[in-house]
């Protein structure tokens, strides 16, 4: 297991507080979405924060490490590219499925636009594996992989998260990276105890830590990464931190930016102090371990039970078929519309035109009902054009004004490349959509 860098205490990079973050002092480095960065045309922030010295690691959200298909060859050349063009010393990931359904269960595909457990079961251990190694091999750097935030628990689970984590990291010499939140997130809503979990995982594969904030309503705690840190996430930050030093810490704040931009900044140094008092020893020094034994391929037969049972679950979250059997019904309710709301904020930041067009309440109102028709297959961005399709196809705005700038938006981001300047391109594609409303 290759040694990497002492990070030190981070933020993570978003472009709505670029200019706090490079402002911020004793910021050691950074950590920025991996698909919201373009290689070719870095950031000008992030520019500026490498040519100081700070680093930047990609922190990638679609890959679905723990679905049943293996990754997809593409998502992984964009890492690594996204890796090499930020000099980045590793890149990251989660333990978790995306999306489900397609050829192998012979069913539509689905995508929840949003990150969900995996069964800590032998099978999906085995598929996770191997989706872990092939990513390995296509990355330039290290991959470190998350442990995530669940509202629900799947049943007939084999493991705890600490000898998923442990067993994980043993068969594939993966590194992790722990979110002291998603542990406090799985205690109050699974009963999981973090010191359980913390005991149980190999704290020498730990390649750095996130720490967030939430909220809890009617018994369920929501990882927001909008609210302050609170005093359990840090109280198990303090824990993790007496049994190793982690190489890194990060701030995790992804919305609901605070006014006065100097609290972020004592956030960052509560979290430094934290790690400092709790004066755990530092990580072993390993240089080259030897590699980690190879990992035996999961097998259709495995792969396909995991598929089923994720597109099964999937689609109760998403298109409202029945929960399948032994899963908390009411927690599948909570999940479904948490996802239901993630895919309306995502949408509307993919296209800030639709609220404003719309108005805030409108389009909110209309896009959650939309959501409960129809569910995502293709991502964010077509996910606004299907909606803003729906809504002119389905007179569901009938107002002149609101329409005619729905539907010029629509005509303008519909094909395989914008219309602006050129007036015959839009005419035809206005005489198709013409067409398909009759």
């Amino acid at each position: 297991m290759r040694q990497l860098p002492r990070l030190g205490t981070g933020i993570g990079w978003r472009p709505e507080i670029a200019d706090v973050v490079e402002a911020m002092p004793g910021i050691d480095w950074v950590e920025t979405v991996a698909e919201n960065v373009c290689p070719g045309h870095l950031p000008d922030s992030l520019t500026r924060l490498r040519e100081r010295g700070v680093t930047v690691v990609p922190h990638g959200v679609s890959l679905g490490l723990g679905g049943a298909e293996r990754p997809d060859e593409g998502r992984l050349a964009d890492l690594a590219a996204r890796a090499e063009a930020l000099g980045a010393p590793l890149v990251t990931e989660h333990i978790a499925f995306i999306r489900a359904g397609g050829e192998r269960t012979a069913s539509p595909l689905l995508e929840a636009g949003h990150l969900l457990p995996v069964p800590r079961t032998r099978d999906a251990l085995d598929v996770l594996c191997e989706n872990v190694r092939i990513a390995q091999d296509a990355l330039p750097v290290p991959l470190a992989v998350e442990n995530i935030a669940a509202l629900f628990g799947w049943p007939g689970e084999e493991m705890s998260e600490g000898q998923f984590l442990y067993e994980l990291v043993e068969r594939t010499g993966v590194r992790l990276l722990i979110d002291v939140a998603n542990l406090h997130t799985n205690h109050v809503n699974r009963g999981e105890d973090p010191a359980k979990a913390l005991d149980e995982l190999p704290v020498e594969a730990i390649a750095y830590v996130h720490v967030a904030g939430g909220f809890e309503r009617d018994g369920v705690w929501h990882d927001s990464h909008a609210h302050p840190v609170p005093r359990p996430v840090l109280d198990i930050l303090a824990d993790l931190a007496s049994r190793v030093t982690p190489p890194g810490v990060l701030l995790e704040r992804d919305e609901n930016f605070p006014e006065d931009t100097a609290e972020l900044s004592r956030e960052v140094e509560t979290i430094r102090a934290t790690v400092r008092a709790a004066g755990g020893p530092a990580p072993a020094a390993t240089t080259d371990a030897p590699a980690a034994p190879a990992v035996t391929g999961a097998g259709d037969s495995v792969r396909g039970r995991v598929a089923l049972a994720q597109t099964a679950l999937l689609s109760a979250l998403v298109a409202g078929t029945p929960a399948p059997e032994g899963f908390d019904r009411a927690r599948l309710a909570v999940q479904s519309r948490a996802l239901a709301s993630k895919r309306a904020d995502v949408v509307a930041k993919v296209a800030p035109e639709l609220p404003v067009i719309l108005g805030a309440p409108a389009y909110r109102t209309a896009f959650l009902a939309y959501a409960a028709r129809r569910p995502m297959t293709d991502g964010y961005r077509r996910d606004a054009l299907d909606f803003a399709e729906d809504l002119l196809l389905e007179q569901r705005v009938t107002e002149p004004g609101p329409r005619r700038q729905l539907t010029a938006w629509w005509l303008e981001r519909s094909g395989p490349a914008p219309l602006a300047g050129r007036p015959v391109a839009r005419a035809l594609r206005a005489a198709r959509f013409a067409l398909r409303r009759g």
